[in-house]
């Protein structure tokens, strides 16, 4: 329905401003060393919250042309994992309180984790407390399963997501 999908943020278009023109850009971290034992298939090891970050870590933002991590988006340290409870949850900071991209990197995330951990797990997306003006509604739409599936029945949405997270660029 057409109030669903009103819910979405969708990119500014024509010639809308940048809400946030000069985001703070860091060094993304380097790519976690590996080991003749992480492809073994014989070895059962537990995922952790640095497995998560790196699965998430090089979605791109929906406004500028780099990751999460490179505007501080998401940071290892606000993921937490349980792989014997199959829980995961992320928290993610928006570079200003007022984006109006939050929801669509959240969904983001939440699609990129749906494509990448196995569905035995629960992940929850949320943004960090007290980082948004909208923290609660952002929060309840994420976490709404119905309204998620609905969201990513928009093709102009799903086209969207898919260039966040599938972009390598």
């Amino acid at each position: 329905s057409s109030g669903i999908n009103a819910e979405w943020s969708l990119r500014p278009g024509n010639g809308a401003a940048l809400q946030n023109a000069t985001p703070t850009i860091k060094q993304a971290s380097s790519e976690r060393e590996t080991s003749s034992k992480d492809w073994d298939d014989e070895i059962c090891d537990e995922v952790d919250a640095r497995e998560i970050f790196d699965l998430i870590r090089t979605v791109k933002d929906p406004e500028h042309p780099h990751s999460l991590e490179e505007l501080n988006v998401v940071q290892e340290h606000l993921i937490t994992c349980n792989d014997t409870e199959n829980y995961i949850d992320i928290k993610f900071t928006p570079t200003i309180p007022h984006c109006s991209m939050a929801t669509l990197i959240g969904l983001s995330l939440r699609v990129k984790l749906l494509h990448s951990v196995s569905n035995r797990f629960k992940v929850d997306v949320r943004v960090t407390p007290g980082s948004h003006q909208s923290e609660e509604a952002i929060n309840k739409q994420l976490g709404d399963k119905e309204r998620v599936a609905a969201a990513l029945e928009n093709p102009q949405l799903l086209n969207m997501v898919n260039q966040c997270i599938w972009s390598t660029g």
